[in-house]
């Protein structure tokens, strides 16, 4: 049997699978060869951050923890390309790799399940919510400083299941992996951008290679989507900005409409007491400076008090 075409690295959780499996189908579209039997491999890679299943991230690194062992692969040469959900992606790559493709976005919203309110405001007092992410706990916060937060890790799955089982009152999951694993039935409300913003690139699958393999650039040229492009660029020159790999919960999303880039970006406090937010608004070509801008902004508002208090800390 003739080896494989292409190698695709990916976690192994259902979510990341229906990833890959996203990109598959549009590389079996766009080329004839790789729809035939054999042509893609899919391989499974545990990561740092599926190890931790137990432990909570935010204090173990944070971003990097669900790339590190793929991006080890392709070093390698075990795969051709790693497939990531963009918001796991450090802003600093490892020297040699470039993401090279972005697909079309999902919905970059944020979603609540819960069986008691459609609303955050709605929760009952006092109510429990579960999240793992310091970005999530501190918005809600921000909206409900009753809210009590209590640690939930695991994959959409298993977070729906404790949510079921009684043990808290609602989550705050991605509308993106819910519609991809088709779980909207699950969703009470979306919440906006102006109640909770999204972190950096959520929403986006991103495709990296090693920077000189030009067979997998050219199978992925046709896929990427230069809308999502400029607003990830965007997004992530904000990260880039706060210091590469922010230790704050950040918040950032940029939108493409009538030819103007908007961009709306935020650094908040983990208990909800203090948000500094930005925004900006200019041409799409521009977009990785908008983003360094907004975010060198973000970082002398909040000052090094602010910003210094999260060392060891991630904010997704």
């Amino acid at each position: 049997m003739a080896p494989p075409l292409l190698r695709l690295g990916t976690r192994g959780s259902p979510l990341a699978l229906a990833q890959a499996g996203e990109l598959r189908n549009w590389l079996e579209a766009a080329h004839e060869e790789l729809a035939e039997p054999g042509a893609i491999e899919t391989i499974v890679i545990r990561t740092s951050g599926d190890a931790m299943a137990d432990r909570n991230l935010s204090e173990e690194g944070g971003k990097g923890l669900f790339t590190k062992e793929i991006e080890e692969a392709l070093l390698a040469g075990a795969i051709d390309l790693a497939v990531h959900s963009m918001k796991d992606v450090t802003a600093g790559l490892p020297k040699g790799l470039a993401i090279s493709c972005l697909l079309p976005r999902a919905d970059p919203r944020d979603a609540l399940i819960s069986s008691k309110a459609t609303s955050l405001k709605a929760l009952p007092e006092n109510a429990t919510l579960g999240t793992n992410s310091l970005r999530r706990q501190a918005l809600a916060l921000f909206a409900r400083r009753d809210l009590k937060i209590v640690p939930l890790r695991g994959n959409v799955g298993t977070r729906l299941d404790k949510l079921q089982s009684g043990g808290i009152d609602a989550t705050i999951l991605a509308v993106a992996g819910l519609r991809r694993l088709g779980l909207t039935s699950h969703i009470a409300a979306i919440l906006e951008p102006a109640e909770m913003l999204p972190a950096p690139a959520q929403g986006a699958i991103g495709v990296e290679i090693r920077g000189n393999d030009g067979k997998a650039r050219r199978y992925l040229s046709p896929l990427n989507d230069k809308s999502t492009e400029t607003c990830v660029n965007a997004e992530r020159a904000v990260l880039t900005a706060l210091g590469g790999d922010c230790r704050t919960p950040l918040g950032a999303l940029a939108t493409l409409k009538g030819g103007t880039l908007a961009l709306q970006a935020l650094v908040i406090r983990p208990d909800g007491s203090e948000c500094v937010s930005v925004r900006r608004e200019g041409s799409p070509k521009d977009a990785a400076s908008l983003g360094a801008d907004a975010g060198d902004e973000l970082k002398a508002r909040a000052g090094a008090d602010f910003l210094g208090m999260f060392a060891g800390k991630a904010g997704r």
